[in-house]
C-alpha cells in the first residue's frame, strides 16, 4: 500500500517530462536539463527557442493540467466518500453543469475570455448553491440522498439551459466555440490564466486534505458518523464547497473534462487502501499526472487536436465498465 503512492508520484513525474518533450517541435531531454540548470543558476538559456517552448508555451499547460487532473480527482474521491458511492463524480452536484451553462452564456454575450472563465466559475458554485438550497428543505430524509437527487434535477435543469443557448447562439462564430469548450480543452491556456485557476484549486484541496481524517468518518452511514463525534451536517457543506470549489475552476480553466473525476479515485484506491489519510493525496498526485498523458496525447496524436473530453471518455468507459463487472464481486 505504501508503495502505491510512489508510484502515483512517478506518473506524474512521467507526465512531466513527456508533456514537455513532446509536441510538434520534440525537445530532446538532455535540451530540457541545460535548460532547467541554466534557470537554476540564473544563467542565460543555451537555445532561445527551447526556452520558448518550454516556459511560455508548454508550461502554462503542463501546470494547468495538473492542477485539473489533480483538482477532479480529489473532488471525486471527496464526493465518492461522501456520498458512500464509488459511482458518484464531481459534476453529481450540477457544478460541471452549472459552470457550462456560464460559460455558454459568456460566449453567446462576447464577454472575452476572462469573463467566460468568471462566468463558468460562478456558474457552477451557484448550481452547488441552489441544489444545497433545494436538499435543505426537504426534511425528515436521508440527508445524502436528497443531495443526489437533488443535483440530478438541478443538473438536468441546466443541461436545458445549455442546449436552449446553443439554439439561439450564431451557428457560425458561437456555436463551434460553446461546442469546443463543452467537450474540454487546454489550448487556449495562458500563463495569465493560471493565478484563477490554482488560487482556487489548492485552497479547496488544502481544505479537503486537512479533513481526511474526519472524512473516513463521513464516509460511515449517518448514525454511526454522529455516534463518533461527527458535526455531521457542518463537515458536510465544508466538504461539498470545497469540493465545488475546486470542480468549478477546473471546468472554468479548461471545459468539462469527464472522467478523471470517476476513475482516478479507484485508481488510487487499489494503490493506496481507501482510507482518505492516504487516498486524497495519492489522487491528487496520480490525477495531475494521468491528465498530462492524456493533453500530451490530444495535441500529439492527430494533425488537429483532440478535444481532451474524447479522450478521457474513450479511456474511462472500459474502465468503468471493468468497474461495474468487479463491484459486482464487492471490489470497490
Amino acid at each position: 500500500m505504501r508503495g502505491g503512492a510512489f508510484w502515483a508520484v512517478g506518473v506524474l513525474l512521467a507526465g512531466v517530462l513527456v508533456a514537455f518533450t513532446q509536441g510538434r517541435t520534440p525537445i530532446a531531454l538532455t535540451d530540457l536539463w541545460q535548460l532547467v540548470w541554466s534557470v537554476l543558476q540564473g544563467a542565460p538559456a543555451p537555445n532561445d527557442q527551447t526556452q520558448t517552448i518550454v516556459l511560455q508555451i508548454r508550461g502554462p499547460r503542463v501546470l494547468a493540467a495538473i492542477a485539473v487532473g489533480s483538482a477532479l480527482a480529489v473532488a471525486g474521491a471527496a464526493f465518492q466518500g461522501l456520498f458512500r458511492n464509488p459511482l458518484v463524480s464531481p459534476d453529481i452536484l450540477g457544478a460541471s453543469a452549472g459552470a457550462a451553462l456560464g460559460a455558454v452564456l459568456g460566449i453567446y454575450f462576447s464577454i472575452g475570455v476572462f469573463g467566460i472563465q468568471m462566468a463558468a466559475f460562478a456558474g457552477g458554485l451557484l448550481a452547488v448553491a441552489l441544489v444545497y438550497g433545494v436538499g435543505s428543505t426537504v426534511r425528515n430524509s436521508d440527508p445524502v440522498l436528497v443531495l443526489l437527487l437533488a443535483g440530478i434535477v438541478i443538473g438536468s435543469l441546466l443541461g436545458a439551459g445549455i442546449g436552449m443557448v446553443k439554439v439561439l447562439a450564431d451557428p457560425y462564430n458561437q456555436l463551434p466555440a460553446m461546442t469546443f469548450w463543452l467537450l474540454g480543452s487546454l489550448s487556449a491556456t495562458h500563463v495569465d490564466d493560471l493565478p484563477a485557476l490554482i488560487a482556487p484549486v489548492a485552497l479547496g484541496t488544502v481544505v479537503l486534505l486537512l479533513l481526511r481524517w474526519r472524512m473516513d468518518v463521513m464516509s460511515l452511514p449517518e448514525e454511526e458518523a454522529r455516534s463518533l463525534g461527527a458535526r455531521t451536517t457542518a463537515l458536510r457543506l465544508l466538504i461539498v464547497a470545497a469540493a465545488t470549489l475546486v470542480t468549478a475552476a477546473s471546468v472554468a480553466a479548461a471545459g468539462i473534462v469527464g472522467w478523471v473525476g470517476l476513475v482516478v479515485p479507484h485508481l488510487a484506491r487499489f494503490l493506496v487502501g481507501p482510507s482518505f489519510v492516504r487516498l486524497l493525496p495519492t489522487s491528487a498526485v496520480l490525477g495531475g499526472g494521468l491528465l498530462l498523458f492524456i493533453d500530451t496525447l490530444a495535441r500529439t496524436v492527430a494533425p488537429v487536436e483532440i478535444p481532451l473530453g474524447i479522450l478521457t471518455a474513450l479511456i474511462g468507459s472500459p474502465f468503468f465498465i471493468v468497474l461495474l463487472r468487479r463491484a459486482s464481486r464487492g471490489w470497490t
